[in-house]
Parts: C-alpha cells; structure tokens; sequence
C-alpha cells in the first residue's frame, strides 16, 4: 500500500474513532438553528502539508442538503493562499447555485478579519485574491464572515488535508462535476 494511501487511511480512521466533542457539534448546530430559514451556510477550509496543497468547502441549503468541493492545488503556495482560494471556490459554487443570503465560517481568522475590513490585506501575494473575493461578495443579497475555531471546523479541515495528498498527473484535466438543484 502506497505511503499516501496509508497517511490517508491513518486521517479518516481517527476521525471515525475521535468524531470530535458532541459539545462542539452542538455548538455548530447552535449557530446553524440561529441562521434565518433561507439563508445558505458555507464552511472553508485550506490545507497544506508535506503533501501538496488543497481546499475544500462544503455548503448546506435551509434544508440542511450538504454540497461538498474540494480541489488539490498544483502550485506552491502558503497557507494564507489556500484558505482564500478555500473561501473563493465555496463562493463560487454558491454563486452557480443561485444562493443569495450566505452565512459563512472559517477557521482563518486572517481571511475572515480581511473581508470584514477589520484588518488590511498588506501581503502583495494575498491583494489579487482579496480584491477577487471582495467581487464575489458583491454577487450576494446578504453574506456574513465568522470565524470558527479548527476544533469546530474538523470536517472540512480533514477533507482539505485529504484534498492536499491526492496525486495529480501532469496533463491530466478533470472536468468539474455538475449539480442541479431540482425545486
């Protein structure tokens, strides 16, 4: 068995023995229930490791259907940038899904304080990503940013890591999977 396979195997057995506080979840849910009923979630994650690099977002509707993407990036980059192409391409689902009010979380209190204009994006490698990020806010009816701890941000956090160590081959072009949803 490949070494990844089993670094692999090694994330999804620990979470399936340590599913993580049930106080956390309630929590989570908390939050969850104080959204109003037409109001989308989004959670994001980004995750680097020896690995590779890789996102992942998840969104669940009003009726609690959840719509996972994860994506492993083939360019070097730090962690700051994974959490924002994280954010962008749950955004960016949520926009093709025609979501108009979104309440999202975050582990990064960096990328959550800069869109909430609480902190300036200084790091001339973060700006194109900011000013990205700031235009697709600007396709949502009402959208908000909380930051949630990484203890309470587990499920994205693993599928991120998990995202990061797939192997990719050069050339090789996955067409993303299309989704409708039916009303």
């Amino acid at each position: 068995m490949a070494q990844k396979s089993v670094k692999g195997r090694a994330i999804v057995d620990m979470l399936a023995k340590n599913p993580g506080k049930s106080n956390d979840w309630d929590e989570i849910n908390e939050r969850t229930y104080l959204v109003s009923p037409d109001k989308w979630i989004m959670y994001f994650d980004g995750a680097i490791n020896l690995s590779g690099y890789g996102t992942r977002a998840v969104l669940i509707s009003p009726e609690g259907q959840h719509y996972p993407v994860a994506t492993k990036l083939v360019f070097p980059c730090t962690n700051n940038i994974s959490e924002y192409k994280a954010c962008i391409i749950g955004l960016q689902l949520a926009i093709d899904m025609k979501v108009r009010k979104l309440q999202v979380y975050g582990d990064s209190a960096l990328i959550i304080l800069q869109t909430e204009g609480e902190w300036q994006t200084r790091d001339v490698k973060l700006i194109p990503y900011h000013e990205y990020l700031e235009d697709l806010v600007k396709e949502f009816d009402e959208i908000s940013f909380d930051y949630l701890p990484r203890s309470q941000n587990q499920f994205a956090d693993a599928l991120a890591t998990l995202s990061s160590m797939l192997q990719v081959t050069d050339g090789l072009s996955i067409d993303p999977l299309q989704m409708d949803v039916l009303k």
